[in-house]
């Protein structure tokens, strides 16, 4: 650092060896460089081989060999993973450097998601690369109604044949924009139904950024494809650059190309530039992720990346892992990594036989609560499937046994109507020029619909101040009695009155509509309280409003969140949101064919290898017990020629007849046994032919 670390300290390192619980392979991963600014490191960490844990205890190494913590640039796929990795930072620091090294880690301020990176990033350069830095961020399903908006404006909402809804849209412009790639691209491989439409859509994205410029509005993806456009300017991505000694990116396999992209122009020759992931774990590339990055990314630099593998597993049992890396090692391509435990077990893991659906809800519920007699928690438990649908008759089940569960992989805090409500307040008083939390707010009032909600905008837009726009407007006659206190709170907001206490002037405002409009507003309230509470932990609007909109906590009134009658709960996830998660007990539905992989992803060669690596990473969850579950048949509904009928699946490909013996074969319930659920008969009545029958 400038200011050097003292002889005391200095001594102090060298009587303290912080290092000393690394193994000799995650120890290799910290020291490289020995504190300095050495040239590109790829740590592959497999699944449980202390990741976080390496990549915090490289940080901490760097800052008491004596790099600047404010020249650190760390980024993570989500804030509370970068809170949990600056804490062990300083946790680690402090045990060698004392007193010191509290006041060094307020330097390392540079720690958050790449898209919260980006937005502060895009504010300390607004005005050098043409951008209002009083700017405001759209969330997903603001973003989709700007698109409405607009689609709507362009008369494709009135088409004579189907056009691509308002997600879709999105959902496309978001993809063509991560993966870099033209939109006929696009469509051709992910939107096949949509094809006809790419004229049209390239006119309506076009619009769509129009429209987002005008209101002073970016988009999720703007703020990564604002900085990657920012870096693509030579004197720029090299000011930005020379900001940082060491730049630092964890779960790299979860990048996409504007990522990666971005830290290729910022450390063009890689020096100072760590990353940190698991190629056997890109499993996101519905969210444009590309595994790619992580392949290549040792032969980008001049000189080749150095690789250091992290393949000790602290998590799973060795008969387990044994499963696991059979499955994984049938990748076409990947690093060479086996994983290995000095966790020792006789029991291999189940590939459990069940007759159908019915079977399976019985089978999971029946263990769950015999492993919860054995002293093993709910909470302790898991159960794991492809897709959120699969795990309906587990939950018919559960509820009819009485056991609690979460379900996770569903709506977010901030997708509740009501709290969305609110935000929407707030970034209209911080950017009058957002069209769609304007239209959102000024219809909670009683007497406001679309038309005069545009003409109160129109107003703004022709008055010197937006709050002497509203002032002047005339509410319709059935709205005059909300308009002005609507419009003294407006102008409250915009006096950037302390925060936050903006917050609760808004709540105040808000909780008659709230009453009016929702029957469960105590519940509802509650949340807001909540948002309240979350809110008092941030020193500004601006950054509570960006903070929350790029990481939203999870869900609560409005989902099947926590029961809070009970103190224990069976988790249900699917495997995409239990990445990185670990529990005792392990449950995975439906491996079959047609599930995993998925009947939706067998298009190329690529969605296969990512199948493959969903159900690595769904066995790699288990700690102790590991169940594959694979119905026989289903019952699927609503085929559009044949009707509901019966399917018969086989057992998932990527478990294939030379791995069987990493596995238990069993079946349930055992020969002889009820399972106590009811089986369809082998007939079929048309009953209700013979209902209309009765009365001709």
């Amino acid at each position: 650092m400038s200011d050097g670390i003292d002889s005391t300290v200095q001594q102090a390192v060298a009587a303290v060896d912080h290092l000393a619980t690394l193994n000799p392979a995650q120890r290799a991963a910290v020291e490289y460089g020995d504190g300095g600014i050495a040239g590109p490191l790829l740590i592959i960490a497999g699944a449980g081989s202390g990741k976080t844990n390496t990549l915090a205890h490289r940080v901490a190494h760097l800052i008491v060999k004596g790099a600047d913590p404010r020249r650190i640039l760390l980024m993570t796929f989500s804030r509370r993973a970068a809170a949990e990795m600056k804490s062990r930072v300083e946790r680690i620091a402090v045990r060698v450097m004392g007193d010191k090294a509290a006041a060094l880690m307020e330097g390392l301020t540079w720690a958050g998601t790449f898209h919260a990176m980006g937005a502060r990033i895009l504010r300390d350069y607004a005005v050098d690369i043409g951008l209002d830095p009083a700017f405001t961020i759209h969330d997903r399903e603001d973003s989709a109604d700007l698109m409405n908006l607009v689609r709507h404006d362009l008369g494709f909402s009135g088409t004579d044949s189907r056009f691509p809804t308002k997600a879709t849209c999105l959902a496309i412009y978001s993809r063509a924009v991560n993966m870099q790639a033209d939109i006929s691209d696009v469509l051709g491989r992910h939107f096949p139904w949509c094809a006809g439409w790419a004229d049209e859509l390239r006119q309506l994205f076009a619009a769509y950024v129009d429209a987002k410029q005008a209101q002073n509005v970016l988009d999720y993806d703007d703020l990564l494809l604002w900085w990657t456009q920012m870096c693509g300017e030579p004197a720029i991505a090299e000011h930005l650059g020379s900001r940082f000694d060491h730049i630092l990116v964890d779960e790299y396999q979860d990048t996409n190309r504007l990522q990666a992209s971005i830290l290729l122009a910022l450390k063009p020759e890689g020096r100072g530039l760590t990353v940190v992931g698991d190629d056997a774990q890109s499993i996101y590339s519905f969210r444009a992720a590309d595994v790619r990055n992580i392949l290549d990314f040792p032969a980008h630099f001049p000189e080749p990346g150095h690789v250091v593998t992290l393949d000790r597993n602290y998590r799973s049992t060795d008969t387990i892992l044994a499963a696991a890396n059979q499955v994984i090692s049938e990748a076409s391509e990947r690093f060479t990594k086996n994983l290995w435990t000095e966790r020792r077990s006789g029991e291999k893991p189940e590939l459990v036989s069940v007759r159908d659906e019915a079977d399976q809800a019985q089978f999971v519920a029946s263990r769950v609560l015999a492993a919860r007699e054995e002293g093993i928690a709910l909470k302790a438990q898991a159960v794991l499937f492809r897709a959120s649908h699969h795990s309906g008759p587990l939950e018919v089940e559960l509820t009819r046994r009485n056991i609690p569960f979460v379900k996770f992989g569903g709506l977010k805090f901030l997708d509740s109507a009501h709290v969305k409500d609110v935000l929407a307040v707030l970034r209209f008083a911080e950017n009058p020029k957002d069209r769609v939390a304007a239209f959102r707010v000024m219809q909670l009032l009683p007497g406001i619909g679309p038309t005069a909600a545009s003409n109160a905008m129109e107003a703004m837009s022709r008055a010197l101040d937006p709050v002497l726009g509203l002032q002047v407007y005339r509410a319709p006659a059935r709205a005059e009695a909300e308009w002005a206190g609507f419009v003294e709170l407006f102008a409250s907001l915009r006096a950037k009155a302390v925060w936050p206490a903006d917050l609760e002037r808004v709540r105040l405002w808000y909780e008659p509509h709230l009453e009016r409009r929702h029957e469960d507003a105590i519940t509802r309230r509650a949340d807001l309280l909540q948002l309240e509470q979350i809110a008092s932990g941030y020193a500004s609007r601006e950054r509570f409003l960006t903070d929350l909109t790029l990481d939203p906590p999870d869900a609560t009134s409005d989902e099947a969140g926590p029961p809070h009658l009970d103190e224990d709960y069976l988790i249900l996830s699917t495997i995409h949101s239990a990445k990185g998660q670990e529990w005792t007990k392990v449950f995975v539905l439906n491996g079959v064919d047609g599930c995993i992989p998925s009947d939706m992803a067998m298009g190329t060669k690529e969605e296969i290898e990512e199948e493959r690596r969903l159900l690595y990473v769904a066995m790699t969850r288990a700690r102790d017990s590991l169940h594959i579950v694979t119905p026989q048949r289903f019952f699927v509904h609503g085929q559009a020629v044949r009707g509901d009928r019966h399917v018969y699946a086989s057992r998932s490909r990527f478990i294939t007849a030379a791995m069987l013996d990493r596995f238990s074969q069993v079946s349930w319930p055992p020969p002889g046994a009820a399972s106590g659920a009811p089986h369809r008969p082998g007939v079929q009545v048309d009953l209700k032919a013979r209902m209309r029958g009765m009365w001709r």
